[in-house]
């Protein structure tokens, strides 16, 4: 991380990054610092599965970007709490006297097959990595709505943080995977509805090595040899992150993107494709025939991550 400047694409704005004290959050709080942003670190620092809590990982990247000229404050609140969202917003607001972008990331893994998923493991991923993204937005929605009430209309940013799995499904990972698809959906309903507070709401899909991925897919997210270009380090995702919650990425919104490495994707969600309409009720069988027909005409799917 450079020292933080008085100008880059972000000086000005107050930023809130959850899920900031490892990982891609830690990354992206250091790149919007280093853009001049002030950042409100948030992070539990709960272990992979979600337990134990620790104020250190949130205060030790506020330490980084302070020792690097930069502007940050801690939050180490449950923010899939009602009660820990609206106080993350509130730290902004008292803090800098205003809030600019908000970063959903935070997450963990409780992987199991299908039928070995027990349904507090569900709730758990489901709970942070859904629940987590609504509720912080819930309550900075409320204030962007207020402000452009008042007249005052922001230039605000949303990006929340879906995955690969979201979009394709991974095995192995249903819980993660409905709660990464969940995630798209909610960011398409919010850039609907809060573009006329002027909210602008866009999704990542990245792929980065992390707590959640060095294990689940090792031999993919391996540290490359020293003078080798490291593709899934998360600091190479943050650029498109911190371009997104800034004023310069206006009128975009509503998107999803994948980032990895070098690569920026657009990502292209359900289209229709093949149809076709009797006018009528089909039969069961008839149904089917057309069905089959449909089907050869369409593109075949994406495979699973982790499909056999």
């Amino acid at each position: 991380m450079t020292a933080a400047v008085d100008s880059g694409i972000c000086a000005g704005r107050v930023v809130i990054v959850t899920g900031a004290g490892r990982g891609l959050g830690r990354a992206h709080a250091r790149a919007y610092a280093a853009e001049g942003a002030r950042v409100v670190v948030n992070d539990l620092g709960a272990a992979l599965d979600g337990s134990g809590v620790s104020k250190g990982p949130a205060q030790d990247v506020v330490e980084e970007i302070r020792a690097a000229g930069g502007d940050a404050v801690a939050h180490c609140g449950d923010i899939a709490t009602p009660q820990g969202a609206a106080s993350l917003v509130q730290a902004a607001l008292e803090t800098y006297g205003r809030l600019d972008t908000l970063v959903n990331n935070a997450g963990f893994l409780r992987d199991r097959m299908l039928v070995n998923l027990d349904e507090d493991d569900w709730d758990a991923v489901l709970r942070v990595h859904l629940k987590g993204h609504f509720l912080p937005l819930k309550h900075a929605a409320a204030h962007w709505r207020a402000a452009a009430k008042a007249g005052r209309a922001p230039h605000a940013c949303v990006v929340n943080t879906s995955s690969g799995a979201g979009l394709l499904g991974s095995v192995g990972q249903g819980n993660y995977s409905a709660a990464k698809a969940g995630i798209l959906g909610l960011t398409l309903v919010a850039a609907a509805e809060l573009a006329a507070y002027g909210v602008r709401v866009n999704a990542l899909a990245p792929a980065a090595r992390t707590r959640m991925t060095e294990q689940t897919f090792a031999d993919t997210m391996a540290a490359p040899q020293e003078s080798a270009f490291d593709a899934m380090a998360p600091e190479n995702v943050s650029p498109l992150v911190v371009w997104l919650g800034s004023t310069a990425s206006a009128g975009v919104t509503g998107r999803v993107f994948e980032a990895e490495g070098g690569r920026i994707t657009v990502m292209e969600g359900w289209r229709p494709g093949p149809s076709a309409d009797k006018g009528a009720r089909w039969r069961p069988a008839e149904a089917g025939e057309a069905a089959r027909e449909l089907l050869s005409r369409a593109e075949p799917p994406q495979p699973v991550y982790g499909a056999r």
